[in-house]
């Protein structure tokens, strides 16, 4: 037996074994930097933020007009558009409250008082709106991306994303039960009943004909259009923000800009970007459930997934998230805070089903006071507040809010 050439051949079988280890521990390693290198350029790549347009689209079959839009505004604060003729738009959506409330969940039909103040009458059987009310200031530019383009035929609209364009947002309320429909009617027969109030009411008859100047001008597309008119005059463009991101360097202060740096650096401009801070898409997060549901809001596709809302005019829109469980900003952000560290705040989601941006969260307790300070220069006052002092109907401007 020739052992020299058996030893030799070992020898040569252990080089090849190292070679390959070192070879494969050295590409591991490269491989590994390779993809963490292309995620972070990924999420750079969605990191981007616009100063608002200076003024919303329209779809084409919707153009504006001053007569329009004041014929939206009409309808928006005439409870005639409710069921029991006491719930109007602005009933949850006052100016007053940034058109928005502070409530976690809203008291539509048969209720009475304003804001946090309104309660159910009694007796009751009408469940609270199911999801927080969204301000509607700055909904007519939804769906811009990271791109800054949107369509506004086709802008998602209400925490599930659930109808395009909001033409179509504006009949929702009317058709829920919760809200604006109440109990004497269902969803066909209040569209009828409605159109049918409006139709014997002269100065609304009258108004419509000028407006849209068709045989029969009230009918349930053209009530979406005024009110979608209105909504979109409903814009705050020049927030602090808006004014040093078009060039002017000194509109925020130096812990304004270093909480902007640090809000893109922790992950929240993942799917917080583009002008209006919102991907529009839906995201699953294991936020707890408000106690006031019967029963666990799934949200879209029943995955417990919700719309990225906007951070504009946050100052407006307390409380947060899509059942407004949250009072505070420094809540939300400590929420995030746990569950980027895998931490489960809702008894029906795992941290495993989280969203893959959350692992992306890099969020502690010494980041949320910059992002505080930063998000404060997303808010602008200067929108329009002007309420009717009558409606055609001669019913309570507003709804029954005791104002």
């Amino acid at each position: 037996m020739n052992y020299r050439n058996i030893f030799r051949a070992l020898f040569f079988l252990c080089i090849a074994c190292i070679t390959t280890q070192c070879n494969h521990q050295d590409i591991q390693p490269t491989e590994k930097k390779s993809e963490k290198a292309a995620k972070k350029r990924k999420l750079r790549a969605l990191n981007v933020h616009y100063p608002l347009p200076q003024t919303a689209a329209a779809p084409r079959d919707n153009p504006q007009s001053i007569e329009k839009v004041e014929l939206g505004r009409l309808l928006f604060y005439d409870p005639i558009l409710s069921g029991d003729l006491d719930v109007a738009c602005a009933t949850c959506h006052h100016p007053n409250n940034g058109y928005a409330e502070y409530r976690d969940l809203s008291i539509g039909v048969n209720g009475s008082g304003f804001g946090i103040n309104r309660t159910f009458n009694s007796p009751n059987t009408i469940p609270f709106v199911k999801r927080n009310a969204h301000t509607i200031l700055n909904t007519a530019f939804n769906g811009l991306n990271i791109t800054n383009n949107y369509d506004p035929e086709n802008a998602p609209m209400f925490w599930d994303n659930r109808v395009k364009s909001l033409e179509a947002q504006a009949i929702e309320p009317i058709l829920a039960f919760e809200e604006m429909r109440g109990t004497k009617y269902d969803e066909e027969e209040i569209i009828i009943e409605v159109i049918s109030r409006l139709k014997k009411n002269k100065t609304y008859a009258t108004i419509f004909k000028q407006v849209f100047r068709d045989e029969e001008s009230i009918t349930r597309e053209n009530i979406g259009k005024a009110l979608a008119a209105f909504e979109r005059t409903l814009v705050t463009t020049n927030s602090r923000f808006d004014q040093f991101m078009r060039g002017d360097k000194d509109a925020i202060s130096l812990s304004e800009k270093e909480g902007f740096e640090i809000f893109k650096e922790v992950g929240c401009g993942n799917c917080h970007n583009g002008a209006m801070f919102s991907d529009f898409k839906s995201h699953v997060l294991g936020v707890p459930e408000n106690l006031k549901l019967s029963e666990f809001d799934k949200g879209i596709e029943e995955r417990y997934a919700f719309r990225t809302p906007s951070l504009r005019n946050l100052r407006f829109t307390a409380p947060y998230m899509h059942n407004g469980i949250f009072n505070t900003l420094e809540e939300v952000l400590e929420f995030y805070e746990d569950i980027a560290d895998g931490k489960e705040r809702h008894e029906e989601i795992k941290a495993s089903h989280y969203d893959e941006f959350v692992n992306e969260l890099q969020l502690t307790s010494r980041e949320i006071n910059p992002i505080i300070s930063f998000l404060n220069c997303l808010n602008d006052d200067d929108f329009d507040k002007k309420i009717p002092e009558s409606v055609p109907s001669g019913l309570p401007v507003g709804g029954d809010i005791g104002r």
